[in-house]
Formats: structure tokens, sequence, C-alpha cells
């Protein structure tokens, strides 16, 4: 893939909030002191008076910007989704959900693929701790694309909304015209043996593993799950029943993510063999980030090989 567009989705972030600047002057951008890595620096620039460090003090961040939604202002809160969801829960959780506020937290370096920085920045748990705060809109987009997409829709939603982003430049898995809505997802390829339901970084993998197994006779079909929370329910029961068995496919804990968040549908409404590719309730490690995607077995043969296990538990 050395010649397909690449892109950080923290990259697309930045960019679509100096474009949401233009549009909105009651927009606010938080950061706490890493404002160069979660690239909001570029909406300090443009809007200066628009923007707010607090420092290292993620839950001062998100008090603050629950108090700033409270008076009708769209804030932005950004920093490492290990802090975002993981040092700031409490105040996300009372201090912007239990209220239901207009706050959308911009939470970059998600997953293994922050790469050399290690366990204690590679949050793989930020879906499932978001997940369980009532109300809270959960997207997470594939690529560049997706991502100034989701921003966009973010900003017009009425609400809370984590938006999980990586460090690790990725491949275009979309286009300008892919579809792209809050609690729907979008099938990118059709197919008749086996789902791979997927998001984040894993699309482009999971449309990798499709071409794959369509050379050996299998027709894969690939939904790209962009929004985790509130989950599209009709896609995914649809491709139960047409297809008989499902692979998730996500850069997170297999515990608490998107694999969880289809077993729950599947299993209350139509149960059919669900298998997840994604970290397996380990912590990461410090490691260039390719060779931490292959270590932790997110990589197209992974899927593959996911994919020929959910057809053979399909046909038994």
């Amino acid at each position: 893939m050395a010649d397909v567009m690449k892109q950080a989705t923290r990259d697309a972030y930045g960019q679509a909030l100096v474009e949401l600047g233009a549009e909105n002057p009651d927009l606010i951008v938080m950061d706490a002191d890493l404002a160069a890595a979660t690239k909001t620096g570029g909406f300090k620039k443009a809007y200066p008076d628009r923007f707010i460090d607090t420092g290292i003090a993620e839950g001062n961040m998100m008090s603050i910007a629950a108090g700033l939604a409270a008076t009708g202002k769209t804030v932005f809160a950004s920093s490492f989704a290990m802090f975002a969801a993981g040092r700031a829960f409490e105040q996300v959780r009372n201090s912007i959900g239990y209220p239901h506020l207009n706050v959308k937290i911009g939470a970059t370096h998600a997953g293994v693929s922050v790469g050399e920085d290690g366990a204690t920045h590679q949050c793989c748990e930020d879906i499932g701790l978001m997940r369980t705060i009532p109300g809270m809109v959960i997207l997470n987009p594939a690529d560049g694309i997706e991502a100034k997409k989701a921003v966009k829709a973010a900003a017009a939603w009425d609400g809370p909304v984590y938006l999980r982003f990586g460090r690790l430049a990725v491949p275009m898995a979309t286009t300008e015209d892919t579809p792209f809505e809050i609690g729907k997802g979008v099938e990118l390829v059709a197919g008749s043996d086996v789902t791979i339901i997927a998001t984040g970084l894993l699309v482009a993998e999971a449309l990798q593993a499709a071409e794959e197994l369509k050379a050996e006779g299998i027709s894969a079909r690939v939904i790209n799950m962009a929004t985790i929370k509130p989950i599209d329910k009709d896609i995914i029961l649809k491709a139960a029943a047409e297809t008989g068995c499902i692979v998730t496919a996500e850069e997170h804990n297999i515990i608490g993510g998107l694999g969880s968040a289809v077993a729950e549908v599947v299993c209350e409404a139509n149960p059919v063999p669900v298998v997840r590719v994604g970290v397996q309730d380990t912590f990461g490690q410090s490691g260039p980030a390719d060779e931490l995607l292959t270590l932790y077995g997110l990589r197209a043969a992974n899927i593959v090989a996911k994919a020929k296990e959910a057809i053979a538990l399909k046909k038994n």
C-alpha cells in the first residue's frame, strides 16, 4: 500500500476544527498541554481567543468544558485517549454525561499504534469505558476523509460525543462519496459467506482481507462501523441473517469494544458465530507501530484466518 494516500486521523481532526471555527463563532477548542500532538494547534493559531490550554489537568479541562457547554457553547476537549477517557473518566461521566452537555471529546493516540510511547499511553480500553456512559456517542473513523466527516457530524450533534483518532498515518479506506451518518454502518463490499465488521484503522485491513478471501473463493461482506454507539443494529442483523457468521475487527481490547457491541446485538436477536479480531485482553508495549499491529494480530492475515474460523463454526 506504499502508493496509497495515507493520513493520520488526528491530522484530519485538526483540519476539521479549523474549518468549523470559521463556520461557528461559538465553537471553543480546549487542550491539556498536547496541542502539537493532538493537532489542535492549528485552531489555536487561527482562533487564539477561542482556544484554552488547561495544562496537564485533564479532569479540570473536562469540568471547564462542561461549564462552557452549559452556557451554550460547542466545546471540543482534546487529549490522548488514555487521559481523556481514562484519567478524566469521573468528570466525563458526572460533569458531561450525566447532564448530557454539548461537549465533544477529541481523543487522539488511541490503540497500540501509538507505538514507542508504550503501554501507559496505548489506550485499548477507551471504547469500553465510554460505552458505559448513558447517552454518550462514540465515533471511530476509518481514515482522514471519514475523520473530517465525523468531526463535523459531532459538532452538529446535540449531546456528548467521544471521537477516537490515531497517531499513525493510515490508508484511505473510504471516499468523499462514502455515506456518513451517526448511528449507521456502511457496507463497503458485498459478500455472502461471511461478514467482516471493522472500525478505525482495521477497516483498511478488512478490505484487504476481503480481497485475499475472494482469491480463495470466499465471498466476504465488509461493513465499516464508524459509530460504535449507538450501534447500527439493522445492518448487523441483516448481515447475520444473510451471511450466517460475523468477524469483528478493531484496534481495541476485544472486551468492551466493537466485538462486544456486535455480539450483544446478535445474541439478543439472531445468534450466529461472532469471532473477534482485536487486542486479546493484554497491555501493549513499546515498539514501531507497524510492528505492533502485526504482533497483536491486527492485520488482514488475522482477519482472513478468523473469517475461515467463523465459516467453520457456521457449518458446525
